[in-house]
């Protein structure tokens, strides 16, 4: 989703827009999104994704490591 808005972004096209992306990433996608980020070095100016998804990806660990711990 990072590449694919990156390069809507070069070609000055139709963008997706930034609380679909977060939507992907709480629901799941906290990895993707942030590995994303950084190998298209994208929306790594806005602080809520350069802080918002490494955080999301600690508590996704932390949850799926909860989850596990149960059984």
């Amino acid at each position: 989703m990072m590449g694919y808005d990156k390069a809507q972004a070069r070609k000055g096209e139709r963008r997706t827009p930034e609380r679909t992306i977060w939507l992907w990433t709480w629901v799941g996608g906290s990895l993707g999104g942030f590995v994303g980020m950084e190998l298209f070095r994208h929306k790594t100016k806005h602080a809520s994704f350069k802080y918002g998804l490494p955080l999301l990806v600690i508590v996704h660990v932390l949850v799926l490591y909860w989850l596990g711990s149960k059984q």
